[in-house]
């Protein structure tokens, strides 16, 4: 019998509108103009991917906001639990002329109006600012709302741990699902499957399950290659619950593995334990890269890590900060990132372990509970 897919209702963000219209005040802008659909289901509460068609979000410095959607959408943003206006524009309309006569009659014509450059289109910007030929675009919202996800609340920190149990369910489908001669994607077929039966209505990311030498393409394609016997295979999975993000890896052996791969498996292991356990307030996110890389480097396999140490999470895979070589931001409680060393050697074998943190006031805590010792599938 199947199981019916839970409602996940997301709701509207108050305080950080708040927290956002204080920023307004303070940096003198009159206009905020929010394109990226995730940072507009992050304060609206509406979910939505436009396509090609535009969804646009603004906020005044004094005046209620408006949402601006394709009209498919209109209705489901008006039920969702936003509580200002929705104005829907038809696919025959330009949608420029629509949103310039919204600003207009709503705000006059704005001074300044901030935008997410890292989002918003060449295109889709020259459209826009024709309107506005007086007006200046210069603020770069972008790295205001990285500081405004960084922290996360005790709320955002339930949702994660939540997402973060379904990978481990995951984990347990995915490797149960291991057999030989099964494929990589018939083991990803099963565990998306089986997260559904189980009310898990969607990944963060495609699922990528890679068996033997691909494991060591660390963004590699799974298709049709099959498990065999000794064969390393790589899980990177996350779930998508209630618009927060889950993302983990672990590395598991089918039979046997030779003493080469057990080594390759441990030193990898050593690395992202160490860095767990150095995680703490104060400390700077490019030290937590340098521990990792160095108990690698150590080993003589220095240049087979060839990717940052993590990056943040939230509603979304990938957020501020990276845990990166050069960044020194100071580690502060209520941050959430991932810890993923890898060692990845062309031909012959690929290594990856990866949990998701978030700070607490002495140390971290997983969002994934899955163990990360090497376990042997018979």
């Amino acid at each position: 019998m199947l199981v019916k897919l839970v409602e996940r209702r997301i709701i509207m963000n108050d305080k950080k509108i708040k927290e956002l219209t204080d920023w307004m005040k303070k940096n003198g802008t009159d206009l905020v103009y929010i394109t990226n659909p995730n940072t507009v289901s992050y304060f609206t509460g509406f979910a939505s991917d436009p396509h090609e068609r535009i969804l646009a979000l603004f906020f005044s410095v004094d005046k209620d906001p408006f949402l601006f959607t394709p009209a498919l959408d209109a209705q489901a943003a008006k039920e969702s639990s936003w509580q200002y206006d929705v104005i829907g524009y038809q696919d025959s309309q330009d949608p420029w002329k629509i949103i310039a006569s919204e600003i207009h009659n709503r705000y006059g014509t704005p001074a300044d109006i901030t935008i997410e450059k890292s989002s918003l289109s060449l295109d889709h910007f020259e459209a826009f600012a024709a309107y506005f030929p007086k007006t200046s675009f210069a603020k770069n919202l972008t790295p205001v709302i990285e500081q405004m996800q960084l922290r996360k609340t005790p709320e955002e920190i339930d949702k994660l741990v939540e997402a973060g149990s379904w990978a481990d369910v995951a984990f347990e489908i995915g490797f149960s699902a291991i057999k030989e001669g099964a494929t990589e994607a018939e083991i990803i077929a099963e565990i998306e499957y089986q997260l559904k039966r189980k009310g898990v209505a969607k990944m963060s990311f495609d699922t990528e399950v890679l068996a033997g030498a691909k494991a060591a393409n660390p963004h590699g394609t799974p298709g049709d290659d099959p498990v065999q016997k000794n064969h390393f295979v790589l899980f990177d999975l996350g779930v998508l619950w209630k618009d927060y993000c889950s993302d983990a890896t672990r590395t598991v052996a089918f039979k046997e593995p030779t003493a080469f791969q057990r080594k390759i498996y441990d030193i990898v292991l050593e690395a992202q334990l160490a860095t767990q356990k150095a995680v703490k307030p104060g400390i700077k996110a490019s030290e937590l890269d340098r521990i990792a890389r160095e108990v690698i480097e150590n080993y003589g396999y220095g240049e087979a890590f060839n990717h940052r140490l993590g990056h943040g999470i939230g509603t979304t895979i990938h957020e501020y900060p990276s845990l990166v070589a050069g960044n020194d931001l100071v580690l502060e409680e209520g941050m959430c990132f991932s810890i993923e060393p890898g060692i990845y050697l062309p031909n012959e074998v690929g290594v990856r372990i990866e949990d998701c943190v978030y700070v607490t006031k002495d140390g971290c805590q997983p969002f994934t509970k899955t163990n990360k010792e090497l376990q042997i599938i018979e």
